[in-house]
């Protein structure tokens, strides 16, 4: 350990920072996995010293098998353990790894990750993002998507449903105040772009196509609806004249 705070003492002393708050940068980040700028302030500052620390913060969690993953359009930084699989990224690593990086989620926080993910691509293609690459979506919309789409309702059980989007905000794919949208049947969220990097693109595309075969069904029973409700009319009206004879 004393080689490596020698290795790390000049460089963190040229950038006027302190070994201890190095130290904490990198517990932090082992310790959520993510970092993510405009979640609060204290993940603004641990943001901003990780910029300066890059290379440093790189070099460490590679010695250790640990790709990271940085997007500064969206000032998120992710660390990725050997083997994990994530849409756009080529993993190098051939190391074997069951340790505790990997996001463990239950079949309904999955189902809801899918949900969001496909609602995140349909606001994308009609271009419905902020300029935090964020889409607004009401929990209405989520419900409907987990029933069309996964094919897995909300939760009723309000401890349960706020576990599950806890947990998702604990993993920066969501912005959502709880309290808030738990209270009120009108509530919203808010999908946040970490979302892309957590479903593929081959899952994506087989949510995206229950989505259109969803929508065309609904489009079918309601043009079969119309042609009954167009005959009805005619039918009684032969009824009608039959009777008369």
């Amino acid at each position: 350990m004393s080689n490596l705070k020698e290795f790390y003492a000049p460089t963190l002393k040229s950038l006027s920072i302190s070994e201890d708050r190095f130290r904490e940068l990198l517990l932090r980040l082992l310790d959520y996995g993510i970092l993510c700028r405009n979640e609060n302030q204290t993940e603004q500052q641990y943001y901003d010293v990780y910029l300066r620390t890059q290379a440093l913060v790189n070099d460490y969690f590679e010695w250790m098998g640990i790709r990271i993953l940085h997007d500064s359009r969206f000032q998120t930084v992710r660390l990725l353990p050997p083997g994990a699989v994530v849409p756009g990224v080529e993993d190098e690593s051939t190391l074997p790894f069951s340790g505790g990086l990997r996001s463990r989620l239950t079949q309904a926080e999955v189902a809801m990750v899918l949900a969001l993910r496909a609602e995140y691509e349909k606001a994308l293609r009609e271009g419905q993002i902020d300029d935090a690459g964020c889409v607004r979506l009401s929990l209405e919309a989520l419900a409907l998507s987990m029933k069309n789409v996964v094919g897995r309702p909300l939760s009723d059980n309000l401890t349960e449903r706020k576990n599950q989007l806890r947990r998702l905000r604990q993993l920066r794919l969501v912005d959502v105040n709880l309290d808030d949208i738990l209270e009120n049947s009108d509530g919203w969220l808010k999908i946040r772009p970490m979302i892309i990097s957590f479903v593929s693109d081959d899952v994506l595309a087989g949510l995206m196509q229950a989505d259109d075969d969803h929508a065309q069904s609904g489009d079918t029973d309601n043009e079969e609806k119309s042609n009954q409700e167009k005959q009805t009319p005619k039918s009684e009206s032969q009824d009608v004249h039959e009777d008369d004879h």
